[in-house]
């Protein structure tokens, strides 16, 4: 039993209890703290504050730890694949090759999406961003699936989480096809998960595509490596949108919006752009000198990360995901990666990067390796999206399915004016 701790709140003193997971640190209990002493407390960010229990996924930033239900994020991505890992964030468990069978084939024959969503997709510009169209057409999934938005309804829920997963990489694919003007292409049942994708994306009628299996297992690979991390921005964002009982695809549309954002979902983007802004291995001293100017805005994109402060799991499997990918192109001598190498080796060695522990992070190499399959930039947040539904759901049913769960109602420190009067406008 975990000793309480004990706050003094002017001549009232009271005990919180203690809380403690399976691996991780422990939790003060604050949920009397109002109640008793008239006070909330105040943590911006939330970097300090548990929003919920979970047994789904475990971050050590400190020791650069990854677990997926206590399954070690370089073991998934070298040995299974990403359905599999689906399976395993859903159910708690790895699948058995029954289940697993089952388990592919349901998502495989969900692929389609309702032929009316064609004329859906007409209604953007032309150039719109595929993320804005991935918002509307992710929500718009309600109203073509009224059979599974009941969310006190089980098998509903779940019929809703198969039907995400498989339909998603077909939306992210009309997406990019639409951005494009090229026609859109209709999944392909005898093709795995990753490349069913990517013959959705690359594939034109005119020809015959044959998927290349060592670029189909790399993005497989990365999907693992997004499919869920704790309680990240997005994956509250559902968590809150769905305790307000909203259906499930409004929650993950939720989700994906939160995921637009620069400082979430678009660090790979840019951190390939600070690539191509660098331009070459010779200038990178200049912008060595420019990002440790405290006077200078220049920061180097895909180094660092809010809860790792030790070398991110995932970057080191990114690399070697990076050469494969470049090797099996016939890329030997791209001056991007050259960049990255130099710079991963300048910040791991430099007292000024160890001291602020600000180490290479997944962003940093999949941009590249997105860039060389042949993804523009403009869709690298789908893809992060496509990948990171599985978790969003896990986490959503999660949620859902624990009794003391509570609709989201965070406090604030209200400092506005005070009451006063209204006066009528002929006599201010």
């Amino acid at each position: 039993m975990t000793t309480p701790v004990s706050l003094k709140v002017g001549d009232k003193a009271l005990e919180m209890p203690v809380k403690s997971g399976t691996i991780g640190p422990s939790v003060v209990d604050i949920g009397k703290l109002y109640a008793q002493t008239g006070m909330f407390t105040y943590d911006p960010g939330f970097t300090s504050t548990a929003s919920c229990e979970s047994k789904i996924t475990y971050i050590d930033g400190d020791e650069g730890v990854l677990l997926y239900r206590g399954y070690p994020i370089e073991q998934l991505a070298e040995h299974g694949d990403f359905l599999e890992t689906c399976y395993l964030l859903l159910y708690g468990e790895l699948p058995t090759p029954a289940q697993r069978a089952d388990f592919n084939y349901r998502v495989t024959r969900h692929t389609m999406v309702h032929e009316q969503m064609m004329r859906f997709f007409q209604g953007f510009r032309r150039d719109a961003h595929p993320m804005s169209v991935m918002v509307a057409s992710v929500g718009a999934l309600s109203a073509f699936y009224h059979d599974s938005i009941d969310i006190a309804d089980e098998n509903q829920r779940m019929i809703a989480s198969m039907r995400m997963i498989a339909k998603f990489p077909t939306l992210a694919a009309m997406a990019y096809k639409y951005s494009i003007g090229q026609p859109f292409v209709y999944p392909q049942n005898d093709l795995d998960y990753t490349s069913n994708f990517l013959r959705m994306c690359f594939a034109v009628p005119c020809e015959e595509y044959k998927v290349n299996k060592v670029l189909s297992r790399a993005l497989d690979r990365i999907f693992i490596l997004h499919a869920d991390h704790e309680q990240n921005a997005s994956t509250s964002t559902v968590r809150l949108a769905g305790s307000s009982g909203a259906n499930p695809f409004a929650c993950i549309a939720a989700g994906v919006a939160c995921l637009w954002g620069p400082a979430h979902g678009g660090a790979n983007e840019a951190a390939l752009k600070m690539l191509q802004e660098i331009g070459s291995v010779d200038r990178i001293p200049h912008y060595i000198a420019r990002a440790k100017d405290k006077n200078d805005s220049f920061r180097l994109m895909g180094f660092g990360h809010r809860v790792y402060k030790n070398y991110d799991p995932r970057a080191k499997i990114m690399q070697k995901t990076a050469h494969e990918v470049l090797n099996e192109l016939g890329i030997k001598d791209d001056p991007l990666l050259d960049i990255a190498i130099e710079l991963e080796r300048i910040a791991l060695h430099d007292e000024y990067f160890i001291e602020k522990k600000l180490y290479p992070n997944v962003d940093f190499y999949s941009g590249i390796t997105l860039k060389a399959m042949g993804f523009p930039t403009s869709m690298f947040t789908a893809l992060f999206a496509l990948a990171r539904t599985v978790g969003w759901i896990a986490q959503w049913k999660e949620m859902i399915e624990d009794p003391g769960q509570k609709i989201g109602r965070p406090r604030q420190l209200y400092t506005g004016n005070a009451r006063r009067d209204y006066i009528p406008g002929n006599m201010r």
